[in-house]
Parts: structure tokens; C-alpha cells; sequence
């Protein structure tokens, strides 16, 4: 970005500001209605845009809620998915009922991973995919991805993810900086759940502006974990482990703390890293492209995220591609799942 873009789109950051301000007096103040659902809501969402761990920790939360004894339903928009007005059944919690395309990428991924243990509903309309789940489902819990800044839908518990990797979005609103909303929209936080805090040297700094700013809200530390490699593709990869040199790709909101995760492993030299835009539709060019580098460098195998892998059968790899799981681990997790055993006993 030039030096200069911050100045020339200040008022546009005032106008998106003052939109934001409104629109949540509104609902406030009860101009605009909110629907509620006959079950608790407990919403998972952000004040940035892109990843700031949001969907690892719905995968540990709709976990650990369907490993005391509840019926989970995952009520999501489906992000750039095909025909997004309609209501797509993602999974029933037994098998997947949809493709990456009619679910979007991310409900796809959380739809394939919760198997036996969530329901997962694309659609706009969050009331009415969860009517449709209590009816169809029995859903008597609902997690509500990307659901902070979704007012229509009345929640009861609120959880805030915040990435230490870059915790403030550049310190600006949108379209200048990746603030979704103002700081100090974390009061409205029940959780803050900071992610990333091993791919930081400190965060203290962080934890005091978050007191300030949240008005002294809970607030938990996590990490990303490696879990596991998948192979990915027409021509299966040989191995449960990349063989390195690596290259790694990937198309997500936070491309850095990918590549990061995949060095975090030691051992394997990391010789080539291609970020593409955030939900990206990959090609076979696309795919050619890179693997035409990772060879130009000495890599041995691929490696991508979970989100983008769910994007990429039926291309053919010229080398190994593997996609890299991981799983969030959350110090001191009693305190967050005593909070919601408390809240919404079975």
C-alpha cells in the first residue's frame, strides 16, 4: 500500500466507521429486531478480517461441547460459495451432503473434520437454518461461525479470537486497515481467546491492551499445534510425512502464520512460500505454476492448508502434496468449558 493510501481513504474508513457505529445502536436500541433461536448460541467470531484461528476454534469447541453429550449444529454464511442464498445442508453430522462449492471452503472443512460429532448448515438466514436443525436434527446446541459482527441472531455467549501474529489489523478500519469494527467493540466479548502466541516473542503488550480495551474481559492463550499430513490430490502422495526440501501454498487470510506453522516442525527446509488471495479457486495453471517453482528450488514435497486442500481434488501434482492439520491447544481450558458447562447444562 502507497504511503499516502491511508490519507487518501480516511474518510471512506470515517463513512464504514460511522455505518458500524449505527447499525449497532440500532439493534441496541431495538429498531432492528433480533431472532432467537430455541436453543443456546454461542458464537465464534473476530474483530479483523482474515484467519485469526476463528475456525480451529470452532473445530475444539463443537468437540468438546458433543463430547458432553450434545447435539451440535454449526450455523455458517458459507463464505463465496455457489448460489449463496440457499440453505445447504453441509452435513447431518453422519455424512457430508454438500461439495466445497455449494458449502464454501471453510463449512466444507468443518463439515469433513466433525463427522459423528456436528451438523453443519450454510445459509444467510442463521434462524432459519437453526430451526431447520432443531426440527431435522435435534441440534439442542448451536455454535455460530463468524458470528460477531452477525447481530440478527441473538447469541448467549460471545467468543472473541485474536491473532498475536498481527492483533489490531494494521490499527485501522476498513478499507484502510483490517479492522472489522472498533477495539473497543470487545466489551460486547463474553471469551477472548488470543491464538498464535507461539509465533510471537512476547504478548504481554497485548494481553494489557486487550484489558483495556474489552474492559477487563477473560481472556485465554492458545497455539496451533501440527497434527497430522494428508495426502492431497490425483496421484497420492507416498508416506505419512513430507519429504523436504518443502514448498508450502496456500490461499488464507493469514498466509504467514501458515508458513510459520509448517517451519514451526524443524527439520525440513522451507525453500519456496506462494500465497495466494484469501478463498482463492485454484487452477491446474495455478498448480502448474507452483509446482514448476518448487522444482526450479529443490523441493521434494508440497504442502497446503486444510481449507485450500478441500479446493484441490482432481488436480494433478507434479510432486507430493500433503496438507498440513492442526488442532488448537487453549491454556487453562477449564475455565472456558466450566464457564459454558455452567451456563448451558446438559
Amino acid at each position: 500500500m502507497s504511503p499516502l493510501a491511508p490519507l487518501v481513504m480516511s474518510p471512506l474508513t470515517a463513512v464504514y466507521g460511522a455505518v458500524v457505529r449505527s447499525r449497532r445502536i440500532l439493534y441496541e436500541r431495538g429498531t432492528f429486531s433480533r431472532s432467537k433461536l430455541a436453543a443456546p448460541v454461542i458464537s465464534v467470531g473476530n474483530i479483523t478480517t482474515g484467519g485469526t484461528g476463528k475456525t480451529p476454534m470452532v473445530l475444539w469447541l463443537a468437540s468438546w461441547l458433543a463430547r458432553n453429550g450434545r447435539q451440535v449444529c454449526i450455523l455458517t454464511r458459507g463464505y463465496r460459495r455457489r448460489k449463496a442464498d440457499r440453505l445447504t445442508i453441509v452435513s447431518d453430522g453422519r455424512q457430508v451432503c454438500a461439495t466445497p462449492a455449494d458449502a464454501g471452503d471453510e463449512p466444507f472443512l468443518l463439515a469433513t473434520k466433525l463427522l459423528g460429532i456436528a451438523s453443519v448448515i450454510s445459509n444467510a438466514d442463521r434462524k432459519a437454518a437453526g430451526d431447520l436443525a432443531i426440527q431435522k436434527f435435534g441440534s439442542d446446541i448451536f455454535i455460530l461461525d463468524d458470528g460477531f459482527q452477525h447481530l440478527q441472531l441473538n447469541r448467549d455467549f460471545d467468543i472473541v479470537t485474536i491473532d498475536a501474529t498481527n492483533p489490531w489489523g494494521g490499527g485501522w478500519l476498513l478499507p484502510v486497515g483490517r479492522l472489522r469494527e472498533p477495539i473497543t467493540s470487545l466489551t460486547r466479548a463474553d471469551c477472548i481467546v488470543l491464538t498464535r502466541t507461539d509465533q510471537v516473542e512476547e504478548y504481554e503488550s497485548i494481553l494489557a491492551h486487550i484489558g483495556k480495551a474489552s474492559g477487563g474481559r477473560p481472556v485465554l492463550i492458545s497455539r496451533m499445534q501440527n497434527h497430522v499430513y494428508t495426502p492431497v490430490g490425483i496421484r497420492r502422495a507416498k508416506g505419512d510425512v513430507p519429504e523436504g526440501p518443502l514448498a508450502a501454498f496456500c490461499g488464507i487470510g493469514n498466509s504467514e502464520s501458515f508458513f510459520r506453522q509448517v517451519e514451526s516442525e524443524g527439520g525440513k527446509e522451507l525453500v519456496l512460500k506462494r500465497a495466494f488471495p484469501d478463498h482463492h479457486s485454484y487452477s491446474q495453471k495455478d498448480i502448474s505454476m507452483v509446482v514448476d517453482e518448487a522444482k526450479r528450488l529443490g523441493a521434494r514435497s508440497l504442502v497446503t492448508t486444510e481449507k485450500d486442500a478441500v479446493k484441490l481434488t482432481g488436480f494433478e501434482f507434479g510432486l507430493p502434496c500433503y496438507a498440513l492439520g492442526i488442532e488448537m491447544v487453549i491454556d487453562d481450558s477449564e475455565k472456558l468449558t466450566d464457564t459454558i458447562r455452567n451456563l448451558f447444562p446438559s
